[in-house]
């Protein structure tokens, strides 16, 4: 696939996966916070497993929207590489952190 094409493809879908991961993350949040959970609930190393995993999904939720922002703020070929690469590491920063997240809550005190 030409840099390009790529760097178009990217865009499309970045826009559609940074909807998602926002949702998802609204979602999920929502239902948990609307229970009565909170992360005060967690001990010591859950609540460091929890924040950091919530900082991660933060972190993935930037990285995929500037993927799919529609401004290249260099030449075609190098918004390839660099839209490819933040897009992967945030997906990988989206999936560990929302594991870590949700094991922490997993693992803390049941209501």
């Amino acid at each position: 696939m030409s840099p390009g094409t790529n760097v178009q493809r990217i865009m499309w879908t970045g826009t559609i996966w940074f909807a998602v991961a926002v949702v998802s993350t609204s979602v999920s949040l929502g239902f948990l916070l609307s229970s009565g959970w909170r992360p005060a609930v967690l001990s010591a190393g859950l609540a460091v497993l929890w924040w950091f995993g919530s900082a991660l999904v933060v972190a993935s939720i930037g990285l995929i929207g500037w993927s799919g922002c529609p401004i290249l703020e260099v030449d075609v070929p190098t918004a390839d590489h660099n839209k490819t690469r933040t897009m992967q590491l945030g997906t990988l920063f989206f999936i560990l952190g929302g594991a870590a997240t949700m094991l922490a809550v997993l693992l803390g005190p049941a209501r």
